[in-house]
């Protein structure tokens, strides 16, 4: 058997080191089907919502859609407040659920280059959690048509077609300055909450009903 010079091994590694990406999935691609149907009541059919249009789903109606295995998602989390805490917790227990390949970017002072190193990790979805993302997301969403996001307990005051929000009384923050729907309210962030948003806005996603807010009852 020949052997081959370490040096040569060496250089073997490190090429294929360089050569795959670290940071993220090796290119971008269609968005997957969904798993299942979203049951009546949680849009009218018949009155489809409107670009930036509210909509108000039956309670439990996204129950039946779930991503396809292996969906890729990366959670954009800023702040260690409880009511983060609580939606990424939420977000890590639906990604275990449906076997979602799902990835953390922890951002920073400076949001923005963060953000676009999730962007640049080809993700299916980018899904975001923490008040403080909402002003930097609105600089760099609209900027990046292709890429889906989901902002879970928040909204974006004027978001393209790839922004979908998800928000209940009491989590409709909109950005520095700007005036909400509801009082913000920490305690409104419950477990059973933030479990109901994650699912229900991905149900959005995934049937193709973004650039809206989804308004939990």
């Amino acid at each position: 058997m020949r052997r081959v010079p370490v040096p040569l091994l060496l250089l073997a590694f490190v090429l294929t080191a360089c050569g795959s990406p670290s940071s993220g999935w090796a290119e971008p691609r269609q968005m997957p089907a969904p798993v299942g149907s979203l049951r009546p009541g949680f849009v009218d059919p018949s009155a489809p919502p409107t670009p930036e249009g509210t909509i108000t789903p039956a309670p439990g109606s996204w129950d039946d859609v779930h991503p396809p295995r292996a969906y890729r998602v990366v959670l954009l989390r800023k702040g260690t407040d409880a009511p983060t805490t609580a939606l990424v917790t939420a977000v890590q227990a639906w990604a275990s659920s449906f076997d979602v390949d799902l990835r953390t970017v922890v951002v920073g002072a400076d949001p923005i280059p963060d953000i676009t190193r999730a962007l640049d990790m080809h993700a299916d979805l980018i899904v975001s959690a923490g008040n403080d993302l909402i002003d930097p997301l609105t600089v760099v969403t609209a900027s990046h048509l292709a890429q889906q996001f989901l902002v879970v307990g928040a909204e974006l005051a004027e978001p393209t077609h790839n922004v979908t929000a998800v928000d209940w009384s009491g989590a409709s923050f909109r950005g520095e300055g700007l005036g909400a729907s509801s009082t913000y309210d920490e305690t409104s962030f419950t477990s059973t909450r933030c479990d109901a948003a994650i699912r229900a806005g991905a149900a959005a996603v995934l049937t193709g009903l973004t650039g809206i807010v989804v308004w939990l009852r």
